[in-house]
């Protein structure tokens, strides 16, 4: 249905379409998905000039990756239309709404950062002790394993700490 309402669409205003991306089987929250990275690569290589969606939530589920996307659109002159939004980047109006989302956008992230910083001061008045546990890390024995010829990696199996940690402490 949301394809055959795109194409009519496209159709309607005498656009070429240049390809459909639909992601299937792919949660739609996640900002890396096969088809949005083609459609990203196919922005950035200038394989079309208008990108037109059916909806918002089904190009991004989340304000900052959408104001993103939007925003290197518009650096790359590609044009972004959602259909049921009625947000037409095209239009003096789509373009001021862009401006209204991502201003709400930025709000949203210093609200956000606000809290996170409220949190932190909470948690250390109270005594908590912020940051990553500290990790005991068995000198002798990553020593003797490394002698033996064992890999990091096998050496972080045999002793439970991450590869990382160990190769920080190397």
């Amino acid at each position: 249905m949301q394809l055959r309402e795109l194409r009519d669409f496209a159709q309607a205003r005498c656009w070429t379409i240049a390809g459909e991306y639909v992601d299937r089987g792919v949660s739609g929250a996640k900002d890396r998905r096969p088809q949005l990275d083609q459609l990203m690569a196919g922005a950035r290589s200038r394989a079309y000039d208008i990108l037109l969606v059916w909806k918002l939530d089904r190009f991004a589920r989340s304000l900052k990756h959408l104001v993103t996307a939007l925003g290197e659109f518009e650096a790359l002159g590609v044009q972004f239309v959602s259909l049921r939004d009625h947000l037409d980047l095209t239009t003096p109006s789509g373009r001021l709404m862009f401006h209204v989302i991502g201003a709400m956008a930025e709000f949203e992230r210093s609200l956000i950062q606000e809290r996170v910083r409220a949190g932190l001061r909470n948690a250390r008045a109270k005594g908590k002790r912020l940051g990553r546990p500290t990790v005991s890390i068995p000198q002798a024995k990553v020593q003797r394993l490394r002698a033996q010829g064992l890999s990091w990696s096998r050496i972080a199996e045999a002793t439970g700490v991450a590869k990382a940690t160990l190769l920080r402490h190397a």
